[in-house]
């Protein structure tokens, strides 16, 4: 009887023990996980891959700036940006992680600017 006694302590404290060093290993790799995701951001500045609506881009800056301004009224809840690629002015809007998202706001974007179509680009990471 106090063989069975002393068999299953045994092995109730190696259970017990093996659980705390198992939940050890856990938080260290979960440490470890978000060091490395810090470091990527710090290395990327924050910008991961995703889409963006391209709704205007040509040669003329003021026609892209009338773009920008009506296109921030009608969808104000949606960033828009104007970015010179060489020799044409580009205005993007939103920062979308999958196409999916993309394509529902392209949808009522082309309602008014009907020359909008989706590009892949660099996001902010939020």
């Amino acid at each position: 009887m106090k063989l069975l006694s002393f068999i299953v302590f045994s092995l109730l404290m190696s259970m017990a023990c093996f659980s705390q060093e198992n939940q050890t290993q856990t938080q260290l790799k979960l440490k470890q996980f978000l060091e490395k995701k810090a470091e990527y951001h710090r290395l990327t500045g924050g910008e991961t891959d995703g889409f963006r609506i391209k709704i205007y881009f040509g040669v003329d800056r003021e026609n892209a700036k009338t773009v920008r301004s009506k296109f921030s009224q009608k969808f104000s809840s949606l960033d828009c940006d104007i970015d010179y690629q060489q020799p044409n002015f580009v205005v993007l809007a939103g920062a979308f992680k999958t196409k999916l998202e993309a394509t529902e706001q392209l949808k009522k974007i082309q309602v008014d600017f009907p020359q909008s179509f989706i590009i892949k680009g660099k996001i902010k990471a939020k």
